[in-house]
């Protein structure tokens, strides 16, 4: 049986730069590491690095079919001039410019897929790079299993924590609710709109966004967004905004920053993430079906231009009887996000 708890506990390691084993497989996360601790992990010198496909691309060890899967693992060998410095230029993207690598380096088959893709989605979820040394036996304080990761993002444990009247600014007559679950200290919100009138709901999926909900940011379309839905929510007379802790599109505010950097160098939103060794869009859509049902509706009307955001929903068993196009005019600043939007991941702009 999987225990929730113990991603929780591996989450806390890898931020403080411990080993930690997944299944097994021994791991030393590069970002929160440094030498000395591979030395004592690695005494040997022979772990290979671990990185994802998108990353391994990027520096052109990924073949066709691993580089489709961004977020697949792929395995570095181990050569004499690997050591902590070139592995650490070899998982952040950031020193592409101005490390040279050392090289060459040598992908080689990776003898643990599950536990590295376990892996890779647990750095994800700690909001690190996705790049580890590994090894497949050793001595860590940490062992979880890849089931125990699965569970500690399993949306079926979300529950209602509190609810309180919430007048703001535009929609007076509002409730909010906020949901969390016992391993993850994200709480995720609902603000109902209005009363329900048996009709369904105008519901918004707005995933966080500190730069742009809170500070104003230019760069994304988010802030506007958020408060277009409001408006629009209060006009329809009643409705839903979920607001999802999915900051980056599922990566964290650190790696979303650190693709704001690698946009700054020229590269879109999706070769961003990419780059940086995640997924195009890292979020999970359950979460929202899960704290509809706990409210109650079943059957909404969705304010999006994300087909995804609908197809999440109905997969899990959330009716959407309409799809609410929610398009506003762009700024200089966010012009090319926007177009990567509509060409690179199907939003109908």
């Amino acid at each position: 049986m999987s225990d929730p708890r113990a991603a929780a506990r591996a989450i806390d390691a890898l931020r403080r730069g411990w080993p930690v084993a997944i299944d097994g497989l021994a791991l030393l996360a590069i970002e929160t590491a440094d030498a000395e601790r591979l030395t004592e992990f690695d005494p040997e010198g022979q772990a290979p690095v671990l990185l994802s496909a998108g990353r391994a691309q990027t520096l052109k060890l990924a073949n066709q079919r691993e580089a489709a899967v961004p977020d697949a693992p792929v395995w570095v060998e181990r050569a004499p001039w690997l050591d902590f410095a070139a592995a650490t230029a070899l998982a952040d993207p950031q020193f592409d410019l101005a490390t040279p690598l050392k090289g060459p380096f040598r992908a080689v088959p990776v003898t643990a897929p599950e536990p590295s893709a376990a892996a890779l989605r647990l750095a994800r979820i700690a909001g690190i790079l996705p790049a580890f040394f590994v090894r497949p036996r050793s001595a860590v304080e940490v062992a979880i299993a890849a089931a125990d990761i699965d569970a500690h993002e399993n949306p079926a444990r979300l529950a209602i924590a509190t609810r309180a009247r919430l007048p703001v600014e535009g929609a007076e007559t509002s409730e909010i609710v906020v949901f969390r679950s016992p391993e993850s200290t994200n709480e995720h919100v609902a603000l109902i709109v209005g009363q329900p009138d048996g009709t369904p709901p105008l519901v918004r999926l707005h995933s966080e966004c500190l730069t742009g909900d809170v500070l104003g940011s230019l760069k994304c379309d988010c802030g506007p967004q958020l408060h277009e839905a409001l408006r629009r929510i209060e006009g329809a007379g009643w409705g839903i905004l979920l607001y999802l802790r999915q900051e980056g599109r599922g990566i964290g505010l650190v790696n979303k920053l650190r693709a704001y950097a690698l946009q700054d160098q020229g590269f879109d939103t999706v070769d961003a993430n990419t780059r940086l060794g995640f997924a195009v869009d890292a979020r999970d859509f359950g979460i929202a079906a899960r704290m509809l049902s706990l409210i109650g509706p079943r059957a909404v009307r969705l304010l999006t231009n994300n087909p995804a955001k609908v197809a999440g929903l109905e997969a899990q068993g959330i009716t959407v009887t309409e799809r609410v196009p929610l398009v506003l005019p762009p700024n200089p600043f966010n012009e090319r996000y926007l177009a990567t939007k509509r060409d690179r991941t199907g939003h109908q702009l």
